[in-house]
């Protein structure tokens, strides 16, 4: 099969006309498949357009051209599809696990994260991908019969396990679950419908998860290098990128420097993409499983990078760690935004009539970690931008985060 075609539909792939339903009953779409309803449903809510004044590294006023949560999501999908189409996976139920992965995300990146983590360590602490679920199953207020998006059990098991089963079948939590157990946002939800945590998620969710690493490698070089953090020749310390940039300088001995750089990122994206689909189509040879059941119950995971590949994409995450994600402009920017948001949840706990009507509402009767997991949803609702108004609402100094 030449690249670029779309394999015909596996028999392993999730099929939309059997999903295992909602939590909700609804009547079926005379359009649409459940899997594009879910999509369509991400797409049109709240918690998705939010996304577009989020942090992916650099906050939203450091420049137009930067990624966001909402721009990251997008090339996400881009790549998930691409992965999709190559393996004959279910396109619409990919893009809704590519489109919503990052909604449960606070404002300020993973700075964010740590802070509600800190914030909240006597109450369960905070999981992005916990938090995810909350937005698309209780914080979503959209619909007159119920809270969330009411997704299909595909949806929502691909989000909760697209890296992983978090428990083995016996009970115990699983894999970096098995110190700090299941979060509470996924323990609390799994019993009202069940996700057989202990399984691997499908194709269509494994494929997601790779299609966001994809993306992490590629467009934080892109940033990194728009950035000044780093030059294109900074990346030959890489056998990967040195042969890409090598190539480049082949094909095209006079090309710019800004250029260079895009066609870098072009030629990385189709490389790992080529790495992930051959080495999933070996494992699909091996274990020949005739149904999605049978890819959640294998041994192992059937999406992947072959070994040599995975040491490559290992060692471009390490360089982008040191000089981009730990570079001390992007450190102090980090550690003061970490310390908008001890702000704000130390402000809302000691005054919660400072939380918005809607979200004062109910606080007067609930126990001491109610209220700390409220001020949370709150918290890791906000954008960067508006986090910063409300600091500057609440506070006589805002850090200016530049």
């Amino acid at each position: 099969m030449s690249v670029g075609m779309a394999a015909p539909r596996a028999l392993y792939a999730c099929d939309p006309d059997s999903s295992r339903g909602r939590l909700f009953s609804e009547p079926p779409s005379k359009t649409r498949s459940p899997f594009r309803r879910d999509c369509d449903r991400v797409i049109h809510s709240t918690a998705f357009r939010r996304l577009k004044h989020k942090t992916q590294v650099f906050v939203f006023h450091e420049g137009d051209h930067y990624r966001t949560r909402l721009t990251h999501s997008l090339e996400v999908a881009q790549i998930a599809r691409a992965l999709a189409r190559q393996l004959g996976l279910d396109e619409d139920l990919t893009e809704t696990l590519a489109l919503a992965h990052d909604l449960g995300h606070p404002p300020f990146g993973h700075a964010g994260e740590r802070a509600l983590d800190k914030c909240l360590q006597a109450h369960g602490g905070f999981d992005h991908n916990a938090q995810t679920l909350r937005v698309l199953t209780a914080l979503e207020h959209r619909y007159p019969e119920f809270d969330g998006l009411n997704l299909t059990w595909e949806s929502l098991e691909g989000i909760v396990k697209h890296n992983g089963p978090l428990m083995e079948r016996s009970g115990p939590p699983a894999g970096h679950h098995g110190g700090s157990g299941i979060p509470i946002g996924i323990a609390d939800f799994n019993r009202k419908f069940d996700l057989e945590l202990w399984s691997f998620a499908s194709l269509e969710a494994q494929v997601a998860a790779f299609a966001d690493d994809i993306a992490y490698d590629a467009h934080d070089i892109d940033d990194g290098l728009r950035a000044g953090l780093f030059a294109v020749d900074d990346l030959k310390v890489m056998p990967l990128t040195e042969a890409i940039i090598a190539e480049i300088g082949h094909h095209y001995p006079d090309l710019d420097n800004v250029r260079r750089g895009a066609e870098l990122v072009r030629e990385l994206i189709s490389y790992l993409i080529g790495a992930v689909v051959t080495e999933t189509q070996k494992r699909l040879e091996v274990a020949k499983p005739q149904s999605a059941q049978d890819v959640r119950l294998y041994h192992q995971p059937m999406v992947a990078f072959p070994d040599s590949v995975a040491q490559e994409e290992a060692a471009i995450k390490a360089f982008l760690k040191q000089r981009m994600y730990r570079h001390a402009r992007v450190m102090r920017v980090m550690g003061e935004a970490e310390g908008i948001l001890f702000d704000l949840f130390a402000r809302y706990q000691a005054s919660p009539a400072d939380l918005p009507a809607e979200w004062v509402e109910g606080t007067e009767r609930e126990s001491e970690g109610e209220r700390a997991r409220r001020i949370g949803n709150f918290i890791a609702g906000m954008t960067d931008r508006f986090a910063l108004i409300e600091h500057q609402r609440l506070f006589d100094s805002t850090p200016d985060l530049r």
